[in-house]
């Protein structure tokens, strides 16, 4: 079933995932979940998306929260903040919901939702995947997306920076 909401509307609480995954659940359908910065959004970005959501029928995409993006990337980042970039993920159409996570893994978010499939980049090593052991206990599983070649986010920040100089 595809959410039929606009984009600002499908940034959900935890709860409101739950029970949006239990809605969706009801009715058959697989739910997909993916998480990330999304700090500055390119094609790699939209083409992941788009993967992730082919592979069941709800994506789930749980958002780094601004405190948590500046402790894993660094100062400087993110470059957009949380609720803008929230609404931007929340208004893909391959997107159906964005949760915005404080930590800095979303393992709580994945145990709330319980998703059927964790997408993640193959760049990312198998035995450092968060949720893994979630996911597998009940059956589900995780998938690798080729990364989008040409397109990284530091990359695109470190050309940025470069042409500013």
């Amino acid at each position: 079933m595809k959410i039929d909401r606009p984009g600002a509307a499908r940034v959900l609480t935890e709860d409101e995932a739950a029970a949006l995954v239990a809605l969706e659940r009801s009715a058959g359908c697989r739910i997909v979940f993916t998480n990330g910065v999304f700090d500055l959004l390119h094609p790699g970005h939209v083409r992941y998306l788009q993967d992730a959501r082919a592979l069941g029928d709800v994506l789930i995409v749980g958002l780094n929260a601004d405190e948590s993006v500046s402790r894993n990337k660094g100062p400087g980042r993110p470059i957009t903040p949380q609720n803008e970039r929230a609404e931007v993920l929340a208004a893909l159409s391959s997107v159906d919901a964005v949760v915005v996570f404080p930590e800095d893994t979303p393992a709580n978010i994945i145990r709330r939702v319980q998703p059927d499939i964790l997408v993640k980049g193959a760049d990312w090593p198998e035995d450092q995947i968060v949720g893994r052991d979630t996911v597998e206990a009940r059956d589900g599983r995780v998938v690798l997306l080729p990364v989008a070649q040409g397109y990284s986010t530091t990359s695109i920040v470190e050309r940025i920076k470069n042409a500013l100089r």
